[in-house]
């Protein structure tokens, strides 16, 4: 069995999880800034395009 089709090839690494998206009503209207659950969710969806990226670039370097 290759390395990459291993079932336990990413148990040690686990590729990061994309944060959930808020319900539409979750906003309460008033502008609150960074407080926004809005803000913070795409505050969030950055870091995990980020952490994502990162942990891609470490699964190609263990292939190689």
């Amino acid at each position: 069995m290759s390395e990459i089709n291993r079932p336990d090839r990413h148990l040690s690494d686990p590729a990061p999880r994309a944060p959930d998206e808020p319900d539409a009503f979750a906003c309460c209207g008033n502008e609150c800034g960074e407080s926004c659950v809005w803000t913070i969710y795409q505050h969030a969806c950055r870091r995990y395009e980020r952490d994502l990226l990162a942990w891609q670039t470490r699964q190609l370097e263990q292939e190689g």
